[in-house]
């Protein structure tokens, strides 16, 4: 996959999304306190459906788009963007099955997997403290995370690592030397990205195979 292939994807991807709903919004700093919800209210509630914050989805795909050519303004074109296919980690989160999935155990998957990033977007941190790019990113998985846990029946089932396997997973890939640290990197937040996007798109699938038309 070329890296306008990559961009174009995410670009297709959520914009089939934002489309939906009108939006003029600017991309806004993180709220120092996540909005309050009324946990009243029912499931079948759509006023604040799942993931429905535009802004949001319009900085997964500025920041996307700022990774890459972060990535190709570091390496001066001389490492293609799409080789971070070569340095993705094993065992990465699964995102949600194409079909015959309930609504909670999607959006247990994707918390699941949004909080084994949060762990490995540590690593990022290793190779590029104070990075504009990985803050970005971290108050993206921290919104989506928060976002999808009120609308889950039982968020307390959402677990994250433990110390020590937050540990040993951090050294694993700390073993490498200093040019794969850094693709290893700059690969985590690829897939992290590849990650919200494909869990948005399952979620709105579901939706419209239920009659409901997706609400972005």
């Amino acid at each position: 996959m070329t890296s306008e292939t990559y961009v174009q994807i995410l670009a297709v991807g959520l914009l089939a999304f934002l489309v939906l709903r009108a939006s003029g919004a600017p991309l806004t700093e993180a709220p120092a306190v996540f909005p309050s919800t009324d946990t009243s209210s029912e499931e079948e509630t759509e006023s604040s459906e799942l993931l429905s914050s535009s802004d949001v989805w319009e900085s997964v795909l500025a920041t996307a788009k700022d990774h890459q050519k972060s990535f190709e303004d570091e390496f001066q074109n001389n490492v293609e963007f799409h080789l971070l296919e070569d340095y993705k980690i094993s065992h990465l989160p699964a995102n949600c099955p194409s079909s015959n999935f309930s609504k909670e155990s999607c959006l247990h998957r994707l918390a699941k997997g949004l909080s084994f990033y949060t762990s490995l977007l540590k690593q990022v941190e290793k190779e590029y403290p104070g990075s504009r790019i990985l803050s970005e990113a971290k108050r993206n998985t921290e919104l989506l995370l928060w976002n999808i846990k009120q609308k889950m029946k039982k968020p307390e089932e959402v677990t994250s690592l433990s110390s020590s396997q937050e540990k040993s997973l951090l050294e694993s890939l700390d073993k490498a030397d200093a040019f794969q640290r850094k693709m290893t990197a700059h690969s985590i937040l690829r897939q992290l990205y590849v990650f919200m996007v494909d869990g948005k798109r399952a979620l709105s699938r579901r939706d419209r195979r239920r009659g409901r038309p997706a609400k972005v």
